[in-house]
């Protein structure tokens, strides 16, 4: 397993709750556009630009040429993350933003963390009490009161959680080192299975013009948070990593809570509190 970083131990901590943040303040933002325009229509949109700002990352860094078996894994991330992508979204402007974020988030979670555990054994004990917290935080989180006869949007949360998790095992199985390169291939492939998924219901691509800042917005959020989910699991665990990206439910409900004013509950407070004490038990293990 690796043990360090440009930051040390450190690295995977910071690197993992960079991707909660990214994540969590992108998905926030698509789940807002998708209640006005077409989801495949936006996620094309924004999965164009992280694909340009990942290919220019990769030429800056001079990253070697992928080998066939990282293109393989990346594009196989890349379908799978688009089903991803296209069910949170879906969910998020059909749903309640605080139930569909945190059930994407755990199921999202437990399928790295299983891998993890099976690939690089058991972390510290501490770690696990602490992996263990994060989990119920989001559970807590997503324990959210709703309207009589309103849609929650939770099938769609669990299709979009078990998308994340493959998503998550599949991108780092990429050699260590390579990180836009792969992204740029992810992206690659998502823009080949949205560009189909739009001919086969002939639906046009055209997104208002005013939209434009919150889909670029959207697009580097979510490439920055696959970025720190990368670096995070090749400075540290793939379980710690994920467990900890997997805390971006917590930004999406702040944000729904403050910008939407969707009602707090003592669970949500309890979540985010739990969640809190979660990255101050990893971070004190892996350390």
């Amino acid at each position: 397993m690796p043990d360090g970083g440009p930051l040390g131990p450190a690295s995977v901590i910071l690197f993992g709750l960079f991707s909660a943040a990214a994540w969590g303040t992108s998905d926030f933002a698509a789940g807002l556009a998708s209640r006005r325009v077409s989801v495949l229509a936006l996620v094309l949109a924004a999965q164009t630009v992280g694909m340009t700002v990942a290919l220019g990352l990769a030429m800056l860094r001079a990253e070697p040429v992928p080998a066939p078996m990282d293109v393989l894994w990346s594009g196989l991330a890349g379908v799978l993350g688009t089903g991803a992508i296209v069910a949170l979204y879906a969910g998020l402007a059909v749903g309640r933003m605080g139930v569909v974020a945190p059930v994407a988030g755990v199921i999202g979670a437990l399928v790295p963390v299983a891998v993890g555990i099976a690939l690089e054994g058991l972390p510290a004990g501490i770690v696990l009490v602490g992996m263990a917290a994060a989990v119920v935080a989001v559970v807590l989180v997503s324990r959210v009161g709703g309207e009589a006869g309103a849609r929650s949007g939770i099938e769609l949360g669990l299709l979009a959680g078990l998308g994340i998790g493959l998503f998550n095992v599949t991108i780092t199985r990429v050699d260590e080192g390579l990180v836009f390169g792969p992204l740029t291939i992810v992206r690659v492939a998502a823009l080949v299975v949205l560009a189909l998924a739009l001919l086969a219901r002939r639906q046009r691509v055209a997104l208002p013009a005013r939209l434009a800042p919150a889909i670029v917005a959207i697009g580097l959020l979510d490439m920055a948070a696959n970025a720190g989910f990368l670096l995070a699991e090749q400075t540290g665990s793939l379980a710690v990593a994920a467990v900890l990206s997997s805390l971006y439910p917590v930004i999406t409900v702040i944000l729904a809570t403050i910008v939407l004013r969707e009602r707090v509950t003592r669970s949500h407070a309890a979540g985010i509190a739990l969640a809190l004490l979660a990255i101050v038990l990893i971070a004190t293990g892996s350390t």
